[in-house]
């Protein structure tokens, strides 16, 4: 955490199940969903230097796959499109709608397995819509990868160079890359594992290398702790955007319930009445967090594997929920500083 100039970091646990050593303070770590936050800004920076425009339709820069015509800018950062989520969606009673494989034998089999962003995109545009654009909320991965490609289209440019040009070398977040489908993961780093069920029996799986290119430009990316606050603090500081865009970004929508959904960033309000700024990440192995008091002078930036646990989902869900209470508690309510 860094509150103000004051620095705290630490760790808990081990970096390699079968090793004593504990996780490096400064190691990397795939941030899954925080992939959006950085995203959107690459967005909306291209929307302040007037290449597009929030409201402007997305079949208009993607002609190709068909979108419903009144899919706005807006509607993808906000998740208002009514795109169908490609890693599966749950309906209300919940069944779930799959998508790609994403958990069990089937998600560790294709682990090496290289996705295309069309591909992804076109899976999902093979369901029906959740809802008529504008008129709901759901999150939706697909919506990002559309974002992604978006950015590639109007530029010229990969998001991976546009992500670099506007966010990662002007703020020196020298730790952050965008893996482009590689498995590797740079050093210093913790392991990741996942436990699943297979004929009856629980197995075991390090997950640590892997290709991301499943997850897109929805979850994909890699960083540190460090890089994370620098980018946080930064955007909420005023540095990247234009107040009126930051506004916009940091405003949720109304569809959005008591998930309070802006663009890119969730709102929550603290248990001591204050209101902090995030978007929190993971899929199976890791989870990252990244919240900031909305002048960006308190972060909490931190990364989670998960080691020989539950093989219940519902189980780790909750473990995790604990754990970030308990340390947004901390760092923004006045708590110890004792939480790792």
């Amino acid at each position: 955490m860094n509150d103000r100039g004051r620095e705290w970091v630490g760790s808990a646990g081990v970096r390699k199940l079968g090793e004593s050593g504990e996780p490096p303070t400064d190691g990397h770590f795939r941030i899954g969903s925080v992939t959006k936050t950085l995203v959107a800004t690459v967005v909306l920076r291209l929307v302040a230097e007037g290449v597009i425009g929030l409201d402007d339709p997305v079949a208009d820069s993607l002609p190709g796959f068909g979108l419903d015509g009144r899919i706005t800018v807006r509607m993808l950062l906000q998740h208002t499109s009514g795109v169908f989520n490609f890693t599966g969606e749950f309906e209300p009673d919940g069944t779930l709608l799959p998508g790609i494989p994403a958990q069990g034998r089937e998600y560790v089999d294709g682990l090496s397995r290289t996705y295309r962003p069309q591909e992804l995109v076109l899976l999902a545009l093979s369901e029906p819509a959740r809802f008529e654009p504008g008129t709901g909320w759901s999150y939706s991965n697909t919506n990002y990868v559309l974002a992604g490609l978006l950015v590639e289209e109007v530029t010229g440019r990969t998001l991976a160079s546009e992500m670099r040009r506007l966010i990662l070398e002007p703020l020196g977040m020298s730790n952050t890359v965008s893996p482009e489908g590689s498995p590797e993961i740079p050093e210093p780093h913790a392991h990741g594992y996942y436990r699943y069920e297979d004929e009856g029996r629980s197995k075991l799986a390090d997950v640590t290398r892997m290709n991301p290119s499943w997850a897109s430009s929805a979850g994909d990316m890699i960083s540190t702790t460090e890089d994370l606050h620098t980018f946080i603090s930064a955007l909420m500081g005023g540095r990247l955007l234009p107040a009126p865009l930051l506004a916009e970004m940091c405003t949720p929508h109304p569809e959005s319930g008591d998930f309070r959904y802006g663009l890119g960033l969730f709102v929550e309000d603290t248990d001591c009445g204050g209101t902090v700024f995030h978007h929190n990440g993971g899929f199976a192995g890791w989870a990252a967090l990244m919240y900031s008091t909305p002048d960006g002078g308190t972060t909490l930036t931190a990364s989670l594997t998960v080691g020989d646990g539950e093989l219940d989902f519902a189980a780790v869900a909750q473990a995790f929920e604990k754990a970030k209470r308990r340390l947004v508690a901390e760092v923004f309510c006045g708590g110890s500083r004792t939480a790792s």
